[in-house]
């Protein structure tokens, strides 16, 4: 794997800097400067200007839109967004179930749902996890009965992330009750909008409504909705799982929070008077987390060369995402304690009118919310408990 950037990667860096930086909406970087809440219309905004590019699916074949770049060009993009704090895109379409209808769809699936994927006309939302079916997904409980062209659907999903905005869905439901947890399930893309599906908001400690709980009720979906063989749905959770777990990483991101943290001990104050960036401990901690991000950013460039050669995620995925999910939530940790009090929840002043407004420094007023909602990183995607199993039986063999 070499690592040095060659002459038309430099230019390719150049392209795509100079790409973000005309074409990034402005009032997409306000809306994240002051960490407000983003719309539906607000993520689509700069899909869309991706897909308009062939940008949006860095790492789809050729054949089904992707824009055929290279390993080292799909690390420089993530590095680019980073760099230039964007939105991420979201991963449902593009991360998720697009590789899996891609890979085991008919060419009719694909036809149908590829285009509208990449273009931002279908928004996916995941339906896995239920009550008691999170980390063991293979307990889930949701019944897909078979009524001659059609599946008739019951049962309840969980922390469906901004499932409130989606088209479709894509789920597993269980086809077989008598089977083996993992023989007995099938994967079903669903239209959000058919009569027995309600979605319902669950606010974070944030409060943000990012996540739902969906229910469905003797909801009629086409036999022909489903992808692969009835019964053989964990083959295709298994896929998907594997891709969401490496785009889980998040190291790109995770090297602009460090750089955020920097910026925020440069100007905090110690105990002493002096910036926070002098305070030999917190220094430390600083020094600890690039260490391991540098160690994980290698290990996600040996996967990407591997997927470049035709081979697929493997068990590194349970790898990237443990530690990536633990860079993250320890970056967010620090930021509370660069923002000292100022970064307590809900900490505000009262003005003479007896309203309430921010106290503090502009950067410390959405560390806290972050804080919580990051707690949820080593959960989701199978907790990072379940990926060492993975790892112990995948890897040492045990």
């Amino acid at each position: 794997m070499n690592l040095e950037f060659s002459a038309d990667d430099i230019a390719f860096r150049d392209e795509v800097r100079a790409f973000i930086a005309e074409a990034y909406p402005a009032h997409l970087r306000g809306k994240m400067e002051e960490g407000e809440e983003l719309s539906k219309e607000d993520y689509l905004a700069w899909h869309r200007i991706l897909a308009a590019k062939g940008w949006v699916a860095p790492g789809w074949p050729v054949e089904y839109g992707g824009p055929g770049w290279t390993a080292t060009q799909r690390y420089i993009w993530s590095e680019e967004l980073a760099r230039a704090d964007t939105i991420p895109i979201l991963p449902f379409g593009i991360n998720m179930v697009g590789p899996v209808i891609y890979t085991f769809g008919t060419p009719e699936q694909k036809a149908r749902f590829l285009p509208p994927s990449l273009s931002g006309d279908i928004w996916w939302c995941q339906g896995y996890s239920e009550p008691g079916a999170g980390s063991d997904l293979a307990s889930l409980r949701t019944r897909a009965e078979r009524d001659g062209d059609f599946y008739i659907v019951n049962g309840q999903k969980t922390w469906t992330t901004l499932g409130q905005h989606a088209d479709w869905g894509f789920f597993l439901v269980r086809t077989d009750p008598a089977a083996k947890p993992q023989e007995g399930i099938s994967f079903l893309l669903i239209d959000m909008k058919t009569p027995g599906i309600t979605v319902r908001p669950i606010i974070t400690l944030g409060g943000e409504h990012e996540v739902n709980e969906v229910w469905l009720e003797n909801v009629k979906v086409p036999v022909e909705n489903r992808i692969f063989h009835e019964n053989k749905g964990w083959t295709c959770a298994k896929f998907l799982l594997a891709h969401e777990r490496t785009g889980i990483a998040g190291v790109a991101r995770s090297k602009r929070g460090i750089e955020r943290i920097k910026a925020m001990a440069r100007a905090e104050a110690g105990d002493d008077g002096q910036p926070l960036i002098r305070d030999p401990d917190f220094a430390r901690k600083i020094v600890e987390l690039e260490i391991d991000l540098k160690a994980l950013e290698f290990t996600e460039l040996r996967t990407l060369a591997s997927e470049s050669a035709g081979k697929g995620p493997g068990p590194e995925s349970s790898l990237l995402k443990i530690k990536g999910t633990e860079i993250q939530q320890r970056i967010t940790e620090l930021a509370l304690e660069a923002a000292g009090h100022y970064g307590a929840p809900y900490f505000r002043g009262i003005n003479q009118d007896g309203n309430a407004f921010p106290i503090g420094p502009d950067y410390s007023r959405r560390v806290a919310p972050t804080y919580f909602n990051m707690r949820k990183t080593s959960i989701y995607g199978g907790s990072n408990e379940i990926q060492r199993n993975i790892i112990a039986k995948m890897v040492l063999g045990l």
